[in-house]
């Protein structure tokens, strides 16, 4: 049965990594995560005079150059100075050629954000009136095009290279320190650190390209690298190809010295090792933490050091997962991975969920800052991903955890049973030698006649016989037997005519030589064969092959968490995506033109006498900020009449903002009036009216109306 459910496994696996493909290609250009949160002018304003300068807001600091910032009028033309600047926090400003004639003018931008990602985007202002413009202002792609998914490509080879480098030496270090002389762990380890410092290399090229341009021909402009090398991010991937050199000793040391040790040598040099090889993990981990985005925003400080724990957490899992199912499925029989190695690293992995999840919870308030955004921000919706794809993990590893232990309850019976094996298969072998020396031992009889060539060769053919007997093939025992008895018999007529004395010494030192190559090529071959044995044995154990198929489960859902990861590095987080639309509405309420009055008719009955009516409301000038509002109330035929009480409130649903209580003033017979009505936002607003015309009758009417 178990034979049936591994190509299943299989193909559940091919399918997560074809997802994870797909995910990673459809992943697009990194998102802004700095976004633009004012300018001045505002996006679609129609001033009078031309401004001095352009001002843009950012949520958080970006980097710029003499191009980051340009203004363009119709006709295409460069009318700024080329030295935009900041003017305090996360403002910064171009000043503008004097005399600038009416028109509509474009601004363009393209900066770096603080967290190492590029932001690009424009808009139109206009002076005097709106004009005819020949310069596009459609949303430009900051990071896109080949160079940014080379780039993408990249930064995911590097995370999955950090994971199997830093996971697979501290699964050899702390679960299975014999696994250092496994060759199949050793190419593992060597891998990872190969891809990370050619993933390294890589990223530092493109970076420039990748931020400017987007054209493939600057990856290899020398004075764009050195402008990369003196950024945030460049000095990130320099300190990591610098940590990646003491990683190279680690690994030099792990592999080499390490691994030549006895075990009690060996628990000395274990101890450096895990200090030297935690300073450069975390070191590793932190070129991350200190250019992405646990660098900038809320709490900074104490983010970087978070999301270095989270980092580590993840390699000491998912690489020491990958670096299991290597010496499951690769290590030879003569050492396969012992139960209490992997009962080591699941004690090991549940500590490292703890961290992530501890860690991770505190990384999703500082990205997210409420509850909506889970849903609302396409940060949040991966977020959720990648949090299912975790509870997947576990949810495996739980049942990887169950066949350790039977694992670990059926070593000692399989040892005995091994044990009993070779002590059979020992004494078969010695069985076998005995009797074929008895029956090379008819064949010695011409030794007795006293012709001495004629015992050599017998003894030689005996000797050959008893070696090809120890062999596996039935045949190769028949062939011994005739070989002795055939040369014995020409021996013994060569020796009664008396002339093969000197020859025969040269014919007997031939076969020997031959008979040892013999030997030792069946040697080989009975090592092949019980190391082909043992791996059946191994194989056929229903406990680890169970092991071997959940361990592989985690591996494919584990290749799949990596990409999502990978793509939310390079995601606006939702707190910030929140902010820049909240933003957005007010600078587009704010440059909306004056929509004029807004008038409601609500007619209404109470129920009593003069119960009948109409109630208009006229808000002007409809818009955000202050306005002024008067009420009027009517019986049905038109005339004015006032009643004990009216009263009137705001309330926006959408924002949940409100009621918001109006009192207006009573002017003259049915007239009620109020000045400086503030209504905060735009949007469409609920107008309730309570109009009361007795001591018991009222009734609230409400409409709504569409503010800015």
């Amino acid at each position: 049965m178990t034979q049936t459910i591994a190509p299943r496994v299989r193909t559940l696996v091919l399918l997560l990594l074809a997802a994870a493909c797909a995910l990673l290609a459809g992943a697009g250009p990194a998102s802004a995560h700095a976004a633009l949160t004012g300018s001045d002018p505002r996006q679609g304003a129609v001033v009078d005079k031309a401004p001095a300068q352009v001002s843009l807001t950012f949520s958080e600091s970006v980097s710029m150059d003499d191009d980051s910032l340009r203004v363009l009028d119709p006709k295409g033309t460069r009318v700024d100075d080329g030295s935009p600047s900041g003017t305090g926090g996360t403002t910064y400003s171009v000043k503008l050629h004097a005399g600038l004639p009416d028109g509509t003018y474009t601004v363009t931008y393209q900066v770096v954000s603080a967290d190492s990602h590029p932001v690009a985007g424009a808009y139109t202002f206009s002076v005097g009136a709106p004009s005819e413009t020949s310069v596009s202002v459609s949303a430009q792609a900051a990071g896109g095009g080949f160079v940014g998914g080379l780039y993408g490509v990249g930064r995911y080879v590097s995370y999955a290279a950090f994971v199997v480098l830093v996971g697979g030496a501290a699964f050899v270090l702390a679960c299975w320190p014999r696994g250092s002389g496994v060759r199949a762990v050793q190419r593992l380890v060597v891998s990872g650190w190969l891809a990370l410092t050619a993933a390294t290399l890589l990223l530092l090229l493109l970076r420039g390209s990748y931020t400017g341009s987007g054209k493939l021909a600057d990856v290899f402009d020398l004075s764009l690298l050195g402008e990369v090398l003196q950024t945030k991010s460049g000095a990130a991937l320099v300190s990591r190809l610098l940590l990646l050199a003491a990683a190279a000793l680690f690994i030099a040391v792990l592999f080499g010295a390490y691994d030549k040790r006895e075990d009690e040598e060996r628990r000395d040099l274990t101890f450096g090792l895990a200090v030297g090889g935690s300073v450069v993990a975390a070191g590793l981990a932190a070129t991350w933490a200190m250019s992405e985005h646990a660098s900038v925003g809320l709490q900074a400080g104490l983010a970087m050091p978070v999301d270095v724990v989270h980092l580590i957490a993840v390699a000491t899992w998912l690489g020491g997962l990958t670096a299991l199912l290597v010496a499951l499925y690769r290590a030879p029989a003569q050492t396969p991975v012992p139960a209490f190695a992997v009962r080591r690293f699941s004690r090991i992995a549940f500590g490292s969920v703890v961290a992530l999840v501890v860690t991770g919870a505190y990384q999703s308030w500082r990205q997210l800052g409420s509850w909506t955004a889970f849903t609302d921000t396409r940060y949040g919706q991966l977020l959720l991903v990648k949090i299912g794809l975790v509870a997947v993990l576990v949810g495996v590893a739980y049942f990887s955890r169950r066949w350790t232990a039977q694992l670990a309850e059926a070593v000692p019976s399989l040892a005995g049973q091994r044990e009993k094996g070779h002590v059979a298969a020992s004494g078969g072998r010695k069985n076998d030698e005995a009797k074929v020396t008895r029956k090379t031992g008819g064949t010695e009889k011409p030794e007795a006649t006293g012709q001495t060539g004629v015992a050599e060769k017998t003894k030689a053919a005996a000797k050959t016989g008893v070696t090809e007997k120890t062999g596996v093939s039935e045949k190769t025992e028949a062939a011994g037997k005739a070989g002795a008895a055939g040369k014995a018999g020409a021996a013994g007529k060569a020796g009664a005519a008396g002339k093969t004395k000197a020859p025969g010494k040269a014919s007997g030192t031939g076969k020997g030589s031959g008979g040892s190559q013999r030997a030792a090529q069946l040697a080989r071959q009975r090592a092949a064969v019980d190391a082909a044995r043992q791996k059946r044995q191994r194989d056929a154990d229903p406990h680890r092959f169970g092991l071997r198929r959940s361990v592989l489960a985690e591996a494919g859902v584990a290749v799949v968490l990596l990409v999502v990861t990978t793509v939310l590095t390079q995601t606006e987080p939702g707190r910030t995506e929140e902010d820049a639309k909240a933003a957005g509405a007010a600078s587009a309420a704010s440059a909306a033109p004056t929509t004029g009055a807004v008038t409601l008719d609500m007619p209404f009955d109470t129920g009593g006498q003069n119960g009948k009516g109409v109630v208009r409301v006229e808000l002007d000038p409809a818009r955000v900020g202050a306005n002024d509002l008067h009420l009027y109330v009517e019986r049905p035929d038109g005339t004015a009449f006032d009643i004990p009480e009216v009263k009137l409130a705001l309330t926006q649903k959408a924002k949940d903002i409100g009621p918001l209580p109006v009192a207006p003033d009573h002017i003259t017979t049915g007239h009620w009036s109020a000045s400086g009505v503030q209504i905060p936002m735009a949007g469409d607003w609920e107008v309730a009216v309570t109009v009361r015309t007795s001591d018991i009758d009222q009734v609230t009417l409400t409409k709504n109306a569409q503010i800015g």
